[in-house]
């Protein structure tokens, strides 16, 4: 139960730093990118219910190095043998680009430095990560120690760093040192401890030493952070040796604001995770941050181009959902439902000159700079007027579309009302819905299929199908392997399918109970699109899902070369 008094039990923090007049952040503002650190394999992991697999990991790095990233936390290589093999498949397989740093985090202790720097050994540039917590309460109630002790921990910690770093000459080693829970450690004290790691290591303007400031416990407001950022940065020795760095928790939700902050208060790198990822609260949402850069006209050095693939490797490998009305990239953000809201950005969006400044209302953003359509910003207009088009399907036909797919029908219903200036009841929601899905059999149409199952093979192809098409008319016979029965059936297609998302469940109970299925994916380079099936049998369903989809995408494309021709014609 909530305390009628909480100044009994919880008092306002404050900050050690008693009066900083002398601070200047307030009046600067971002004129450039900070230095991008992603901590998702390593910080993201930790939070997950279910940590990553290798295969997992190495999907999400791919992912990371494709949008840009050059500084990427792999992982806590001495805390388990998953993160240490992990570490060693990247290394030994050459999977890391020549201008991207590899780090990874390690505690003070000799044995766990000398197996982290094992697992990055053959790197082309790595960075050890040392921490150790220096706040009052971990002081008093977790290690027992003194400041002089905390102290002596890092300063021996680097020792340990520079030895098993020794070791191994064919990498360039970075060196990177955490005062753990800077947030609510003494600035001075933090400060003394960073001098003493710095004389050890002894840094230069040319191979900086990181000093990573997280706030692990976000335990006041974002001001009060970027005042501790610039007191430190004010007063630690050789500062131009020092790449200054914060790890923002998001425990009081204002992680990206208290990273803003600390940037422009000295901060020169950033340590966060895409979509807020990270233990406990999660870190700072880098895609966020980055794209708040660019609604400025300031180009993160990110490139966020396909938003929804990075959102679905994200979701894939984290096995977590992106909120809808995530900032960006949520599925939603780009749909307004209030009237108001539809008529200010339609009439924004007719009259944005191609070529001019961004002012659409609502929109911060150009939805085509994060490879989102216009028309995700759509009318749904329904009998109901309350639950919309899929609550129409799913209480008269059991249909629980997928939010994306929801988006994608909405299309449909739109240009139904536009073109007929109505409302559309049930039945017809449902009508428009099997012609643009459901009656979707050409070129494509499933005659039959046979599906064999091989769990004792001796490779990953555990499923084959043998399976009988009909394509324009004409009957075709193809075979299939895959992993999966969906996956060999792709495989039969041989069609250039990128497989994005599925989703099924049953309508109905009894003998009478049917299949839903739908798919998302890519054909070529066409844009990701949807396929539904419904049948009794569930795989049959998901292959006529596949066909349906196949069949849409192929549909849109003769569309939309008729249309190219009639403009060529007409020019």
């Amino acid at each position: 139960m909530m305390l009628s008094n909480p100044a009994k039990k919880y008092v306002p923090f404050k900050p050690f730093v008693k009066d900083f007049s002398e601070r200047t952040w307030p009046s600067k503002t971002i004129t450039a990118p900070p230095i991008w650190m992603s901590t998702d394999l390593r910080d993201g992991n930790q939070s997950l219910i279910e940590p990553m697999s290798v295969e997992r990991k190495l999907r999400f790095f791919k992912q990371l190095v494709a949008i840009g990233f050059k500084e990427i936390e792999v992982g806590f290589p001495s805390a388990s043998q998953t993160d240490f093999d992990f570490v060693r498949t990247l290394v030994e397989e050459n999977l890391i680009p020549d201008d991207v740093t590899i780090i990874v985090l390690t505690q003070a202790r000799q044995d766990l430095i000398e197996r982290t720097a094992e697992a990055a050994a053959g790197a082309k540039t790595a960075m050890i990560h040392l921490y150790n917590a220096c706040a009052p309460a971990f002081r008093k109630i977790v290690f027992n120690m003194s400041k002089d002790e905390v102290k002596e921990v890092a300063i021996q910690g680097t020792r340990w760093v520079k030895e098993a770093m020794a070791k191994y000459p064919q990498t360039k080693w970075r060196y990177e040192y955490s005062p753990e829970v800077f947030s609510t450690t003494e600035p001075e004290f933090a400060v003394e401890v960073c001098n003493a790691v710095s004389a050890e290591w002894q840094p230069t303007p040319e191979d900086k030493i990181v000093f990573n400031l997280p706030a692990t416990i976000e335990s006041t407001s974002p001001n009060m952070y970027a005042d501790q950022i610039e007191w430190f940065c004010k007063n630690v020795k050789n500062r131009d040796s020092i790449i200054v760095s914060v790890h923002p928790h998001n425990d009081r939700g204002t992680a990206v604001a208290a990273a803003e902050l600390s940037v422009m208060a000295g901060a020169d790198r950033v340590e966060g995770c895409l979509f807020g990822s990270g233990e406990r609260t999660g870190n700072v949402d880098l895609v966020t941050l980055a794209l708040n850069l660019y609604t400025q006209g300031i180009h993160p050095g990110l490139d966020f181009s396909d938003i929804d693939e990075v959102r679905r490797t994200a979701e894939y490998c984290n096995q977590l959902p992106v909120h809808p009305r995530h900032p960006y990239a949520g599925d939603l953000v780009f749909t307004a439902f209030s009237g108001s809201h539809q008529d200010a950005i339609k009439k924004g969006f007719a009259q944005q000159d191609p070529d001019g400044v961004w002012e659409v209302p609502y929109l911060p953003i150009d939805p085509a700079d994060l490879g989102r359509s216009y028309d995700a910003v759509i009318r749904v207009n329904s009998q109901s007027g309350k639950g919309g088009v899929s609550y129409l399907l799913e209480q008269e036909k059991g249909l629980n579309l997928p939010r994306r797919l929801q988006i994608e029908f909405s299309r449909a219903i739109q240009r139904v009302t536009d073109e007929t200036g109505t409302e559309v009841n049930g039945n017809a929601v449902y009508e428009i819905f099997e012609k643009e899905y459901l009656k979707q059999t050409s070129p494509w149409k499933l005659l039959k299929h046979q599906i064999n199952s091989h769990p004792d093979g001796a490779d990953d192809e555990t499923f084959s199908i043998e399976v009988e098409l009909e394509n324009n008319g004409t009957v075709v016979k193809a075979s299939g392997k895959g992993d999966g029965a969906i996956s060999a059936f792709i495989n039969a297609l041989n069609l250039p399918i990128r497989f994005m998302d599925y989703h099924e469940h049953a309508i109905g109970s009894g003998e009478k109970t049917l299949a839903a299925c739908y798919v998302e994916l890519r054909l070529g380079d066409s844009a990701t699109g949807f396929g539904v099936g419904v049948h009794k049998d569930i795989v049959t369903a998901s292959f006529q899902a596949v066909l349906s989809a196949v069949n849409r995408h192929i549909q849109q494309g003769a569309n939309t070369s008729k249309e190219e021709n009639v403009e060529a014609a007409t020019a």
